[in-house]
């Protein structure tokens, strides 16, 4: 869609009292609980000048979402780049970092994989139902959690139990081929606590090689369905051995398996075949397409925590366990990738003052990697590495003025110490929040980009920096806006050399700088409005465009209730154009540099038929738009889904 006509359709929206939409910046409900940007229990307010969203259980609810990769698109400040349908590989960018730059917790544990490309994290996998919030900070948080949080921190909060015995089944099925069943139980048994989910889901698919795109080789290439199958066990469960000392317990199961297509020629399609004769690939429609990964992911944490008057502390011991291997078009194995963390450790949060809260860590961390290469009969690989840190941070409160400042030292096995520091002020006056952040940060290499047949042993860590300033001004009770302006910069950045093959290090700096602000506004009671809105500048030592990343993207969105029962939602977003890789090309061997700006509307609903029956259901992409997140792999068209959840 033409962008002035996109801006004056959103102001209408904003204008209209009809439309309906699925997320919101907060201030309408109340101060929420952010765990995330201090790793303290600290409102919304009390996490000093860190900029912050926070997605509650009613969000979730109210946008109809699956997974978590779908949800975190409508987010100010987050770019998602998704190789295909349900399942498959994404990459989510913070600011324009690298989707390295991203640390994705469950419940405080990082669940980024040591044996993946750039020690990411497969969030597509990851499914909404046990989740209760989910909490995105941006900008470098490397003071509290170390590599990886260089852009920002993604933490996933699943449910925990309270109150009476409480179950729930529920059933649901749409387009695709796609079904659904899930159920669970939560509540409080005397001193014990217990939250539990099991879900299974299933889709037909479809062609990730992209049959609505003219410009790649289609003539039966792009037809075959690539399907998804996930069945996912999760919960918590807790013990009060005293009304100061508890016992936490968290766990995910998640096994999945993903039908994908090949890649040759600068494109993607069902099959491709070497021919000796020109030393090319030929799209091969009449072979076997067996191409798929299964995957298997662990996630724990134990905590014993106790809290008294002066000091809280925790001590915790978690894991993260990854187990990936791939098929090629024949059924046959092609490689294995098994990568994972084991982490102990301590904090301590003092209140010094009613005013001061002093906390203090310590922990270590070994990452392992192993890899087999059936096809090649390559050496495997089974790689390690320990690293140590401690830390501190102390947070200040007087009349309207808020600090938060740390500093952090970690020692890595590989490649010594190195300190980051952080520090966040904020200050309230009236109707108005001012609000700034400046942290430092480091990432190291991951074992796949050291020690795989694609990696370095003479990779260094990159350093980066980071800051942003934003004012919030509340201008009526029911209306609300703000504006936040930031910058990075990634010194020795670890990226895919495409001439080499090899991981490497760009030399110099490379920069992220824009603008994220949103408005929101309640003209009823029962009617929420909100619109959000990125610009945001990304370049390489050479002056060239990080790719897939927009530099602009704005939204509208909204939620309006209807009476008791019944709640419809609508999400507006527009996504600018992008940068593609440079390998990307047309049929006829032409360079696509880049990928066109496209147009969104979701819509999602239910209604409580009774106070234990709901149905609910969504149309994604209600115009049928064609649109690709990466060079000629499909997204989906319009698509409808519903579903029935029975409490008991």
């Amino acid at each position: 869609m033409n962008k002035k006509v996109f801006l004056v359709v959103m102001a209408g929206l904003l204008c209209s009292k009809g439309l309906l939409g699925a997320e919101q910046p907060k201030s309408f409900t109340g101060e929420e609980m952010v765990v995330s940007a201090t790793k303290t229990l600290n409102s919304i307010s009390n996490a000093g000048g860190a900029s912050v969203t926070v997605l509650t259980a009613d969000d979730i609810k109210a946008s109809g979402k699956e997974s978590v990769e779908e949800l975190l698109k409508g987010v100010v400040g987050i770019d998602v780049a998704s190789n295909g349908g349900a399942g498959s590989m994404s990459s989510v960018f913070i600011r324009g970092g690298d989707a390295k730059n991203t640390l994705v917790l469950i419940d405080g544990v990082p669940i980024n994989d040591p044996a993946s490309t750039n020690r990411t994290a497969t969030l597509s996998n990851l499914t909404l139902d046990n989740v209760e919030q989910i909490e995105v900070v941006r900008g470098s948080l490397s003071v509290l959690y170390g590599s990886n949080a260089t852009a920002g921190v993604i933490n996933i909060l699943t449910k925990k139990g309270e109150g009476p015995l409480k179950s729930y089944a529920a059933l649901e099925g749409g387009s695709y081929g796609t079904s659904k069943m899930y159920g669970g139980l939560n509540g409080k048994t005397g001193n014990a606590r217990y939250a539990v989910s099991l879900a299974r889901l299933k889709s037909d698919g479809f062609s990730f090689a992209d049959n609505r795109n003219p410009a790649i080789a289609h003539d039966g290439n792009t037809s075959e369905k690539d399907g998804y199958q996930n069945t996912t066990f999760s919960g918590s469960c807790s013990y009060d051995f005293s009304p100061e000392t508890v016992l936490e317990t968290t766990f995910r199961y998640t096994d999945a398996s993903v039908k994908y297509d090949d890649t040759a020629n600068g494109y993607t399609g069902d099959r491709f075949n070497f021919n000796m004769a020109t030393y090319g690939s030929d799209p091969d429609p009449y072979g076997l397409k067996e191409l798929h990964n299964d995957s298997r992911q662990y996630v724990g944490r134990f905590a014993l925590k106790n809290t008294g008057k002066r000091l809280a502390s925790t001590l915790f011991a978690q894991f993260t366990d990854e187990n990936r291997t791939d098929f090629d078009n024949d059924g046959l194995k092609t490689n294995n990738f098994i990568g994972g963390m084991y982490e102990t450790g301590w904090q301590g949060d003092m209140n010094v003052a009613d005013s001061n809260t002093l906390t203090f860590g310590l922990s270590g961390k070994n990452e392992h990697m192993q890899y087999h290469d059936y096809v090649w009969g390559a050496p495997a690989i089974d790689k390690s590495v320990l690293s140590g840190n401690t830390w501190l941070q102390d947070q200040w409160s007087i009349a309207g003025a808020k600090l938060v400042a740390g500093i952090r030292y970690e020692d890595h096995e590989i490649f010594g110490s190195k300190v980051t520091g952080r520090i966040a002020p904020s200050y309230k006056a009236g109707n108005t929040i001012v609000k700034a952040s400046y942290g430092s940060g480091f990432l190291a290499p991951s074992l796949y980009q050291l020690f795989s047949d694609y990696g370095s042993e003479t990779l260094k860590p990159e350093s980066s920096t980071g800051w942003d300033v934003g004012i919030e001004h509340r201008l009526r009770e029911n209306l609300r806006g703000g504006v936040t302006w930031f910058s990075s910069v990634f010194d020795d950045r670890i990226d895919f050399d495409m001439a080499t093959w090899k991981y490497s290090q760009v030399a110099g700096e490379s920069k992220t700088r824009g603008i994220e602000s949103f408005l929101e506004w309640r003209p009823l009671e029962a009617l929420q409005l909100a619109m959000n809105y990125t610009y945001n500048q990304t370049e390489n030592p050479y002056g060239e465009q990080f790719v897939r990343r927009p530099e602009n993207k704005a939204g509208i969105s909204g939620r309006y209730r209807i009476g008791r029962s019944g709640r419809l939602s609508a999400n507006v977003q527009w996504v600018d154009e992008r940068k593609e890789v440079t390998s990307s090309r047309e049929l006829n061997g032409n360079p696509v540099s880049k990928l066109p700006d496209y147009f969104l509307l979701n819509l999602a609903g239910s209604w409580n038929l009774t106070d234990k029956v709901e149905l609910y259901g969504r149309i994604d992409n209600v115009f049928d738009t064609w649109y690709e997140e990466a060079w000629a792999y499909a997204t989906p068209g319009r698509s409808a889904y519903a579903g029935i959840k029975v409490n008991f």
